[in-house]
């Protein structure tokens, strides 16, 4: 399937998908909710040569979230015909949210709105020092959406959720780290590299063994401990026996070096 307002691509194991829209500050449009993101989901999915993805925006924006003039635009619709994207959006965000890889968003500019949305799918956000964060909502009278309530809560918890959607302000990079909401904070022009070298450091983990931890850790503000612990047991059993786990104990055992160790990266830098 190709690609329409985006752009993706894939090197060493880690993918890059691009929000080109630069003009509308990389305000979604129908072609990326209905095709671009829906196929992004599928790309990754499908290649086990993916190890990592990055989210981010074309032109020094991440996204300013959803056009305005495509809203007034619709008025006369009816009320399905309006829910139709958003509807068909709640098909491919629980999976892009679920991606069996690490999923870093670069947020570079306004990450507004359904942008807010579209960055808090990642598992880990860096920012540019003149990021900007805002569930804009509010200002047009509307309740967010894209999956904010869900996410925004388990990032920064619910009474500070509560106070950014009901005044709708904006903040910026610092703000949002002290939050818990971004990892780093980088310069503009060094954002991308910062994200290429989070993302390619998994470029030799197991993609099982991540896939299996997300879809347990995503459960974890809505199970109670024993379920937990099934759903823990389960996803064990499953990488015990995986190829990467037999091979990574040998090579513990012969006093190899392991297959994927952060503390190495680290010192290697």
């Amino acid at each position: 399937m190709p690609f329409i307002d985006a752009l993706f691509q894939v090197q060493d194991g880690v993918a890059v998908f691009t929000m080109n829209n630069p003009k509308a500050r990389n305000a979604l449009t129908t072609p990326m909710m209905q095709n671009d993101f829906p196929a992004l989901v599928a790309e990754v999915k499908a290649n086990p040569e993916i190890r990592a993805l990055i989210l981010t925006g074309a032109g020094g924006m991440f996204s300013a979230g959803g056009d305005i003039k495509f809203m007034k635009a619709r008025r006369n619709l009816t009320v399905p015909e309006r829910n139709k994207t958003l509807d068909n959006a709640y098909q491919w965000l629980p999976e892009l949210v679920d991606l069996p890889v690490p999923v870093v968003a670069a947020v570079d500019g306004f990450a507004f709105g359904a942008g807010l949305s579209i960055a808090l799918t990642a598992d880990l956000i860096l920012a540019s020092e003149r990021a900007r964060f805002s569930c804009v909502f509010g200002r047009v009278g509307l309740v967010p959406d894209m999956g904010i309530m869900h996410t925004l809560p388990r990032f920064i918890g619910l009474q500070k959720a509560k106070e950014l959607i009901f005044t709708a302000r904006s903040f910026g990079a610092t703000e949002a780290q002290t939050l818990g909401l971004v990892h780093s904070i980088h310069a503009p022009e060094a954002l991308m590299a910062a994200a290429q070298n989070l993302a390619g450091r998994f470029r030799h983990a197991s993609r099982l063994a991540i896939r299996n931890a997300k879809r347990v850790l995503h459960q974890s503000y809505s199970q109670d401990f024993r379920t937990l612990g099934i759903m823990e047991m389960g996803a064990q059993s499953e990488a015990r026996e995986s190829d990467y786990h037999l091979q990574a104990v040998d090579r513990f055992l012969d006093k190899q070096p392991a297959l994927f160790d952060w503390d190495a990266m680290d010192k290697a830098r």
